[in-house]
């Protein structure tokens, strides 16, 4: 059984944005009670999104359930050493490509090794932890981003290299204009301190059913 978490400030923030922003005001009720959802363990959640880079939903789903099924245990939570006992030719035959098998096996050999603080990572703030995390062969800021957004559930994360979320911003508040990062920047500075529950809210506003990792 996966345990899914949502964020205890969601109502609080929801409330505070819709005073203070007029897309905000519009948008949140039109989504009812959904909410931002974390599920699974943080290994496994970047394992996922290594598994899935450059390729389509579809495609990685199927992959990572090939690779999911080569490791004893349930697939919400994926041991990093059992990932280090698999020959690379396993790997390989789950349809992994050899630099995501190199990415994978960095990724555990961190954990394994303990070189990530996962049990800091509540008292570090969000740049602390994005330093950590890039240091990791195949993750990148955008990723540390989405995992501190989707898996620690931080309130005040703006992703302003995410596609999805320049698109929405332009589209909600600038009628398709582009966007630049300072633009999004001045609207982002409106939404603080619960920037990823603004952020949450534009990437619905383009796509109704949510992301989850």
């Amino acid at each position: 059984m996966v345990r899914v978490v949502t964020p205890d400030y969601w109502d609080d923030a929801c409330k505070y944005l819709s005073r203070r922003d007029r897309v905000m005001r519009k948008l949140i009720p039109r989504f009812g009670e959904a909410r931002l959802q974390s599920r699974g363990d943080a290994f496994t959640t970047l394992a996922r999104s290594i598994v899935g880079q450059q390729i389509s939903v579809k495609a990685a789903q199927a992959v990572w359930e090939r690779f999911a099924a080569l490791v004893p245990g349930p697939s919400t939570r994926i041991a990093p050493s059992a990932v280090l006992a698999l020959p690379v030719e396993q790997l390989r035959a789950a349809g992994l490509s050899a630099r995501k098998v190199e990415y994978l096996r960095d990724l555990a050999t961190h954990f394994d090794r303990g070189t990530v603080h996962v049990r800091q990572w509540a008292d570090m703030d969000d740049e602390a932890i994005i330093e950590e995390l890039v240091a990791i062969r195949g993750i990148g800021r955008w990723t540390a981003e989405m995992f501190l957004i989707f898996h620690l559930m931080r309130p005040n994360v703006m992703p302003y290299d995410d596609v999805g979320l320049l698109k929405g911003i332009s589209l909600n508040y600038f009628s398709g204009e582009p966007v630049s990062r300072a633009e999004a920047r001045e609207i982002g500075d409106a939404w603080a301190p619960f920037r990823s529950v603004a952020t949450w809210y534009i990437w619905r506003s383009l796509d109704p059913l949510p992301v989850e990792y």
